[in-house]
């Protein structure tokens, strides 16, 4: 069984960017009913909502974090 998960992995990570995320979202979904997923991300949401008032997480500029994503996604 844990050479199938090896054999699936490699497969995995030759994927696009793209793809590896939906496949991602699709592993994580089947784990958690989406109720659960939502709070789940909600309280992470908040979490780090609340860690950026503190200051305690170094911020950068949304147009810098989306030129970073896009390049990433070519």
């Amino acid at each position: 069984m844990l050479s199938d998960i090896h054999e699936i992995e490699s497969k995995a990570l030759k994927l696009s960017s793209r793809e590896r995320a939906l496949l991602a979202e699709h592993l994580i979904s089947s784990l958690e009913s989406h109720a659960d997923a939502e709070r789940l991300w909600i309280d992470e949401a908040e979490r780090r909502y609340r860690e950026y008032k503190e200051g305690k997480v170094k911020t950068r500029p949304a147009a810098q974090v989306f030129k970073d994503a896009f390049s990433k996604l070519a």
